[in-house]
């Protein structure tokens, strides 16, 4: 039984795999999108993991930057998200199974990751 926070068991990561969620993270949300409509790549669990989580995180952090940028705020929000993702696509790259905070569990919820 899987404890609640648990990584996913480490699988043969690829470089493939590691090139494509690093493009996931950095080009937000489209290359996302694209890589969950391509069959092959959506059946790579490490690709479809980073792939939703930066989907999801990109969508609610542009949202809430939109939100916000009536206010001056908004534009350290966008700020914040756009540095946050770069992190993240590092933690990638280096074969890490990145987890962030409320979007993992929320997409493990769901049952897309």
């Amino acid at each position: 039984m899987e404890q609640p926070g648990a990584m996913p068991p480490q699988m043969d990561v690829t470089d493939d795999d590691k090139l494509w969620a690093l493009l996931s993270w950095i080009f937000a949300p489209l290359v996302p999108i694209i890589v969950l409509l391509l069959e092959d790549k959506k059946q790579r669990a490490f690709i479809k993991y980073n792939a939703m989580q930066a989907l999801v995180f990109s969508v609610i952090g542009y949202v809430v930057s939109a939100i916000l940028s009536a206010v001056i705020i908004g534009c350290f929000v966008g700020v914040a998200v756009l540095v946050y993702q770069i992190v993240l696509a590092i933690q990638a790259y280096k074969g890490q199974w990145v987890t962030v905070p409320v979007i993992t569990d929320f997409c493990k919820n769901q049952g897309w990751i």
